[in-house]
């Protein structure tokens, strides 16, 4: 899967969403500005390689960007928990 936002300025906008929705959504409050965009950022790069797997040569804008990275950020974050043993593994 290709993400196409492109330029710095967007993938630290995509990052940021999200990395935040990421946090909201997995019952947290958020990593903060720069760690929200972190995982996003890791998020997205997470996403698009399972996507990629998924559906070989697709591509997405801004919103799937945003979907795909959304989705790997919740991904980081359960591995994230599981690796440091933390307990709390449910989302909204």
């Amino acid at each position: 899967m290709d993400l196409q936002p492109g330029g710095l300025l967007i993938w630290l906008v995509v990052g940021l969403i999200a990395g935040w929705a990421a946090g909201q959504f997995m019952k947290g409050s958020g990593f903060g500005l720069i760690g929200d965009i972190v995982v996003g950022i890791i998020g997205a790069f997470i996403g698009g390689t399972l996507f990629g797997f998924l559906m070989p040569g697709a591509t997405v804008g801004l919103l799937g960007s945003i979907v795909v990275a959304f989705i790997g950020a919740v991904v980081l974050i359960v591995l994230l928990r599981a690796l440091s043993g933390h307990r709390r593994f449910s989302w909204r």
